[in-house]
């Protein structure tokens, strides 16, 4: 039976169609109306999603929903599905059932050329940034628009200034990635990302290998496209201190389900593959000296250097 896993162990079934709103509690998501003034609209929905890849169920009637205009980050062990979940909100990967809405339209039911107008919606920022080596920052950012609309070059340069500069990056027009730090790149890679004003934004783990000063940068950025422009971000990361401080939900994908709540659910929760994980993790990042004592309470500080 599709549903949603409560941070506490309980499981809410979700009947007839899968249109999410919020309970009210700041918990899981029970299946209402999409269009209900209650709680959240949420712009993204999974629905009873089965999947699997050599012979794994990678989800097994995985329900769930991203609200619109907020942040919500996806955590999981490696081998969860965090990347595959994008991919499938993206249209590059179909579920063997179930179904994925965008902005209550059905993907799964459409052929490649009806996903082009889908996808028109969405802005991507890749793991490690994908920039073409070949070509300068000012012509990354500036593909979208060349390759999807019918901007004039000055109105194209003019959009790619903006959004460059909207990252902190002004005078990197004519450097090739290769010239930029691995933070820089990040950045010029989500200014490509939102250049088309896409409603959602998917980011694939934007921290990876970067240091915590570049860590803070790239964070400071999403949460200001967020807050600004009200793009929808669905965030995959390992980095408990970050999706604490950025997340309005964080979605644990495991063994093929989800656990779904505000972070302060999922810190309080007793599944203890909740609990593992994140203290593992808060350890891995920060290295404390000290044995870290039992429990989530370390989770709730920022790393030393990190303000």
């Amino acid at each position: 039976m599709p549903g949603v896993r409560l941070p506490d162990g309980r499981f809410r079934a979700a009947g007839g169609r899968a249109n999410f709103t919020d309970d009210g509690g700041g918990g899981a998501k029970v299946a209402i109306s999409m269009s209900s003034a209650e709680g959240d609209e949420f712009r993204v929905l999974l629905d009873d999603v089965r999947f699997q890849q050599g012979g794994h169920a990678v989800f097994d009637g995985l329900s769930c929903g991203f609200p619109r205009g907020k942040i919500t980050v996806v955590l999981g062990a490696s081998g969860a599905g965090k990347s595959t979940l994008l991919r499938m909100i993206g249209g590059l990967t179909r579920p063997d059932s179930g179904r994925v809405l965008i902005a209550g339209q059905d993907i799964t039911e459409l052929s490649e050329t009806e996903l082009f107008s889908v996808r028109d919606r969405l802005g991507m920022l890749f793991q490690g940034g994908a920039l073409l080596d070949s070509l300068t920052i000012f012509e990354n950012v500036a593909l979208p628009l060349r390759e999807h609309t019918r901007l004039s070059d000055p109105d194209i340069a003019d959009e790619v200034r903006r959004r460059l500069e909207a990252v902190g990056l002004p005078d990197v027009d004519d450097l090739l990635p290769g010239q930029l730090s691995g933070g820089m790149k990040r950045r010029a890679a989500l200014a490509r990302a939102v250049v088309t004003d896409p409603e959602i934004v998917l980011v694939d783990e934007p921290f990876s290998g970067l240091d915590p000063v570049n860590v803070r940068r790239i964070e400071n950025v999403l949460v200001d496209l967020n807050r600004r422009l009200g793009i929808t971000l669905i965030v995959t990361s390992h980095h408990i201190a970050s999706t604490l401080r950025m997340a309005y939900r964080m979605l644990f994908l495991a063994d093929g389900s989800a656990i779904y709540g505000l972070p302060d659910d999922l810190l309080k929760s007793s599944d203890l593959r909740v609990t593992e994980f994140l203290s593992a993790e808060t350890q891995e990042t920060w290295q404390p000296k000290s044995p870290t004592p039992p429990g989530l309470r370390l989770a709730s500080r920022a790393p030393r250097g990190a303000a």
